[in-house]
């Protein structure tokens, strides 16, 4: 039997037969595993409950031919609890897993960064020292630069000039007024000077933007990960509309 050991995050979880349940977790040192849990959704299971989405765990798994085994789960620290009471942050978590599955697009293959970001944002989230959705841009774009897709916000993205006159998803980011494409978007300097407070974790800057502001940076920030990916994030819907809610 070949066995090992990994911590990781419970990306998603989906049915099969009728009691198990395949887990997709992003662990420390493995990257993306997706294994078979035996008997989870029994009433009597050992570690049903260990293996939710937003759980953060210790996991022995059981190599197998096509998927491998979970065998042994122990709990680190389950974020499902704090968040699913807050419906802003429930909804900013669940965005997250999205895209940490999403940009670890191949399985077992090591992904460290991505998973320490994913756990600093959802211990961030759960602490609720900053407001949901700047944390969850945070996350965004510090995710898009992990997997080599930061956006240009200093310089213009396609000559280096610093005089930026415009946001342009297609070109890499803020572009001058030369290399500008039709359909740029124009935001306030405010705007992009929060999107680089987010990108180096300037919480001070972050927290004292206006929210003007921040929802032109949601915005820009959304279209231009969603852009990469090629999909849409599904659960940013639920973050809009939550986001709609509180501001009615």
């Amino acid at each position: 039997m070949s066995l090992y050991r990994d911590e990781g995050v419970v990306l998603r979880t989906h049915k099969l037969g009728e009691a198990d349940r395949i887990i997709t977790i992003l662990t420390r040192r493995t990257g993306k595993v997706r294994a078979v849990a035996k008997g989870v959704r029994k009433t009597k299971s050992r570690f049903g409950a260990r293996l939710e989405p937003f759980t953060h765990v210790d996991v022995q798994f059981h190599t197998g031919r096509s998927l491998d085994m979970v065998t042994q789960c122990e709990t680190i620290r389950p974020y499902g609890e704090p968040l699913v009471s807050d419906y802003p942050r429930y909804t900013a978590g669940t965005a997250m897993l999205e895209t940490a599955d999403r940009l670890t697009l191949g399985e077992k293959e090591p992904a460290l960064r991505q998973f320490l970001l994913l756990v600093g944002g959802l211990r961030t989230l759960v602490d609720g020292s900053h407001e949901p959705r700047l944390v969850l841009d945070a996350f965004f774009l510090r995710s898009l630069a992990v997997a080599g897709y930061a956006p240009a916000l200093s310089e213009c993205a396609r000559c280096g000039a610093e005089a930026v006159r415009a946001f342009a998803i297609v070109a890499g980011g803020v572009v001058c007024g030369n290399c500008r494409p039709s359909g740029a978007a124009v935001p306030a300097a405010e705007t992009i000077a929060l999107m680089i407070a987010l990108l180096r974790g300037d919480w001070e800057a972050a927290d004292a933007s206006e929210a003007r502001n921040r929802v032109e940076c949601s915005g820009l920030v959304a279209a231009y990960l969603q852009w990469h990916l090629e999909h849409g994030i599904r659960s940013l819907k639920h973050v809009e509309r939550g986001a709609v809610a509180l501001n009615d």
